[in-house]
């Protein structure tokens, strides 16, 4: 239950509806003793006419008729009354946790967004759905049913066992002694079904991984001709799930007949005993038959024990499962009183850094500074730690070694959303949104206009691409952009930083497929959009960076060459080289 008491926070938000919920229950399950006794009434009224009846006291039974008349129309309506204090006690409690449910979904979604990237590169994103949905779908069970029926079976309990006692404590011993190895049966099955429910938790998870990556990469799927071996392995999936739950049904096929089975027992035993007790003359008629309906008043809540403690079990495993990554800290966060304010220059000096979960050496001893309103150009080969500064840059990672300053400030003193909000960011891997075009673009705007969206359109070369389109700037793009071509795609990110309005433009390699005509027109427009801005342009391609006011070599994570472009083709370095074979590529390919 531990892991449970992360919802007490919420309990404590919802007290008074629970309390409310609960007179509820109270209620209810007071109205449903009456019919019970007013049962026993009429069996005894009954009983009484006839023996009147017999010895001629009464001629006529027309009192006894209007007496069973009223008697009925009370049962009916205790019936009544129960059921509408029913209604209540579901629609306060059933209802909280519903509230609930709403609440620790948004706290999970908020957390998910402030965990590192780390995080996300360590686990699937089926597994991350599976635990905001599958998992708090079993914990709200807990907070709704399983309290609801607790509380429930508790009044029940208290009101029925204190009143059969009353009638006779042999009888009620008798008639009471099965019902505990029904619970207990239950809760024994229930262990099992636990067991068993975490298998299929576990495999409803692969399976969402496995679709949600499917169908990611449904163009490398459909281009490599593997529809058939992805359809097979679901199949496989599919199989291991519909065996998983098969043996899940298994267990909860003997629930059933054994409740039924130790209620027929326990209501045999009623008949058997009552009627002995009845000969002896301790109890009436009545009193068997008031009997046999608090039996089967009692039979559900008492079931239900072994019924709820499967449901805690299961909402307890799956909370831990949420409180595994609800206590998993981000390790990116503003410090206290953060600094908002700061220019716009920034300086890497002897700057290293490992990826933690792969121990890649990415950065090694890198230093420069670029000027407030200057324009830096980074290129190198595959895999020489491009990408690398630009995550380090908008704190993605924290350096290693070394040190990164934003406007002479420690970047770690920064308030990391004003930083972000700073940088307009266009990474390698374009990512839209399965939105219109023209809220992908205006995406960092608050209110954006079409006339402003266009403009940044135009300035990232994909107006004229958008207006073909039959429903121009509204027009849905798919999931993460499926509908457009890899050079739209990173064009209409380009055309989102620069609606971001932002002080530092960084650029990762966000023209590799785009062709050079478009690449010079981008890189013209960006001149201009970037005069009074610190840009930082990262790329393999030289012709991205040859205007850059300075130019950065990277191989194997180290600055190797640095200055102009027409000082490094001067000194025949890895710049030159870099050069000569794109020049060389191109007039093969022309």
């Amino acid at each position: 239950m531990k892991a449970l008491l992360h919802l007490n926070k919420y309990f404590l938000r919802y007290k008074w509806r629970l309390l409310v919920g609960f007179l509820f229950v109270t209620v209810s399950v007071i109205f449903r003793v009456f019919p019970a006794q007013l049962v026993r009434q009429s069996f005894d009224v009954v009983e009484i006419a006839i023996e009147e009846y017999k010895s001629g006291a009464i001629s006529d039974l027309a009192i006894l008729r209007s007496k069973l008349l009223w008697l009925g129309l009370a049962i009916i309506g205790s019936a009544l009354l129960s059921a509408v204090f029913m209604f209540f006690m579901r629609q306060t409690v059933i209802v909280v946790s519903r509230y609930i449910e709403y609440d620790l979904k948004n706290e999970i979604f908020d957390h998910y967004q402030k965990l590192s990237l780390s995080f996300y590169r360590k686990n699937s994103t089926g597994d991350l759905m599976n635990r905001i949905s599958e998992d708090v779908t079993m914990v709200r069970m807990y907070v709704g049913p399983a309290i609801m029926y607790a509380v429930n079976v508790f009044f029940t309990l208290v009101i029925v066992i204190a009143i059969m006692i009353s009638i006779n404590p042999r009888m009620t011993f008798f008639v009471l002694l099965p019902l505990p190895f029904l619970s207990f049966a239950i809760y024994k099955i229930s262990q099992t079904i636990n067991k068993r429910s975490e298998k299929v938790q576990r495999t409803l998870s692969e399976m969402s991984t496995f679709v949600q990556e499917a169908f990611s990469g449904i163009r490398v799927l459909k281009a490599h001709s593997k529809e058939t071996h992805f359809q097979n392995d679901f199949q496989d999936l599919s199989n291991k799930y519909k065996d998983v739950n098969e043996g899940l049904f298994k267990v909860n096929a003997l629930f059933f007949p054994m409740m039924l089975l130790l209620i027929g027992l326990s209501t045999i035993l009623t008949i058997y005993v009552g009627g002995m007790e009845a000969i002896s003359g301790d109890i009436s008629a009545g009193n068997i038959a008031e009997f046999i309906l608090y039996v089967n008043m009692l039979t559900w809540p008492v079931a239900s024990i072994g019924w709820v403690t499967s449901i805690v079990q299961r909402a307890e495993a799956s909370q831990k499962r949420i409180n595994q990554f609800l206590l998993e800290e981000p390790k990116i966060v503003s410090p206290k009183n953060a600094i908002k304010t700061f220019a716009n220059s920034v300086e890497f000096e002897s700057v290293s850094f490992t990826y933690p979960d792969t121990g890649i050496h990415a950065i090694k001893n890198v230093s420069f500074c670029l000027p407030e309103g200057k324009t830096l150009a980074i290129v190198g080969r595959t895999g020489s730690g491009k990408s690398t500064l630009a995550n380090l840059l908008l704190r993605f990672y924290d350096r290693d070694k070394g040190s990164i300053r934003i406007g002479g400030k420690s970047i770690e003193s920064l308030d990391l959303g004003v930083l972000r909000k700073r940088i307009g960011y266009v990474p390698q891997d374009a990512f839209l949104f399965s939105e219109s075009l023209s809220n992908n673009i205006g995406f960092t705007m608050d209110q954006p206009s079409s006339k402003q969206v266009e403009e940044f359109a135009r300035d990232a070369e994909v107006h004229a691409n958008i207006i073909e389109f039959k429903e121009g700037y509204n027009t849905k793009i798919g999931e993460r952009g499926i509908t457009l071509s890899g050079g739209q795609k990173q064009r209409v990110s380009i055309a989102r930083a620069l609606a971001h309005n932002p002080k530092i433009l960084l650029f990762d390699d966000c023209l590799s497929a785009v062709d050079t005509e478009t690449e010079e027109n981008i890189l013209q427009n960006l001149k201009r959009l970037t005069a009074e801005r610190t840009t930082i342009l990262i790329s393999h391609r030289v012709s991205t960076v040859k205007h850059a006011d300075i130019i950065l070599v990277l191989h194997k994570g180290e600055v190797v060459e640095n200055g102009t472009h027409s000082d490094l083709l001067n000194s025949k370095g890895e710049y030159f080289k870099l050069y000569e074979k794109q020049i060389r590529e191109a007039q093969v390919n022309l």
